[in-house]
């Protein structure tokens, strides 16, 4: 595992097409935006593991979601 340390308003680049960018750090806390590519999907981990990865992706890829406003995306 690759370790990073960043600051508010710092980035890391994956690859050449996905960027996370620490917005905000409050206490223990942490908000991250990413940018990524439509067909990455991006979700917490806890969803993941509470529902299974084959339920929130087809979740996101209805027609009425279209990976947009999914309660379970990031």
């Amino acid at each position: 595992m690759l370790v990073l340390t960043r600051k508010a308003d710092q980035e890391i680049v994956i690859a050449d097409n996905i960027r996370v960018r620490v917005l905000e750090v409050r206490g223990r806390q942490v908000r991250l935006g990413i940018v990524a590519p439509k067909e990455i999907s991006v979700h917490r981990a806890e969803v993941q593991a509470a529902v299974g990865w084959e339920l929130v992706t087809s979740f996101c890829e209805t027609p009425e979601q279209d990976g947009q406003d999914c309660p379970y995306c990031i």
